[in-house]
């Protein structure tokens, strides 16, 4: 009896860290598909070669997946099945690769919805915002004006992680890998996988003993 009670207490704590068995098995799959991308970007299906993917079809789906690995507080959607929306500010380096890549997918329950903002001011109700090189010298005026709002701000200007974006891409040895601000997510009360903080390139504002 003493044996049996210790292994439902062990199944109950397994069960409390993991989430559900349908929980687990969406992650897992979700982690999949993203070290899939990761060592293609890493290795030899890095953007470029002959009928590989670009580089912003990488970007794209790096981006849908990354939201898979991020947690948002409640009150940062309407309703329980209000969708995700992702959003790029400026001039969109994507043209449309973003929205194909999107267009019809879920994360959760949630439909995925895509809007191209020409002002940072616009940007209420994203969720996702990407920040392109275009507009690399309002990045500093763009991250103070979302500061602590539950938005996911990614972009690819040099430095953009370490000067308190969330998560930067850059480019090495003509491969896609990215950087993440733990410091900047925290502020705005957004939850960062620890295997997604993995995967990272270089992860800032990591707390000490980590």
């Amino acid at each position: 009896m003493r044996s049996e009670g210790k292994k439902r207490r062990s199944d109950r704590r397994t069960l409390l860290c993991f989430g559900s068995g349908i929980g687990r098995s969406l992650l897992r799959k979700a982690l999949s598909a993203l070290l899939a991308f990761c060592a293609a970007s890493h290795g030899t299906g890095a953007f470029g070669q002959e009928e590989g993917p670009s580089e912003y079809q990488i970007k794209a789906a790096f981006l849908f997946h990354f939201a898979q690995f991020v947690d948002w507080p409640v009150d940062a959607f309407k309703h329980a099945d209000s969708p995700l929306i992702y959003c790029t500010l400026g001039e969109d380096p994507f043209h449309g690769v973003l929205d194909a890549s999107l267009n019809g997918k879920t994360v959760g329950a949630r439909a995925l919805q895509v809007r191209h903002l020409r002002k940072v001011a616009e940007a209420q109700g994203c969720h996702v915002l990407f920040i392109g090189m275009e507009e690399r010298k309002g990045i500093g005026a763009a991250l103070a004006s979302l500061d602590r709002s539950p938005t996911l701000t990614v972009g690819e200007a040099e430095s953009f992680a370490a000067e308190g974006g969330m998560i930067g891409f850059c480019l090495e040895e003509n491969k896609v890998r990215f950087e993440i601000n733990v410091g900047a997510a925290e502020r705005a009360n957004l939850k960062i996988s620890a295997r997604l903080l993995a995967l990272a390139k270089t992860v800032f504002g990591r707390p000490k003993g980590d």
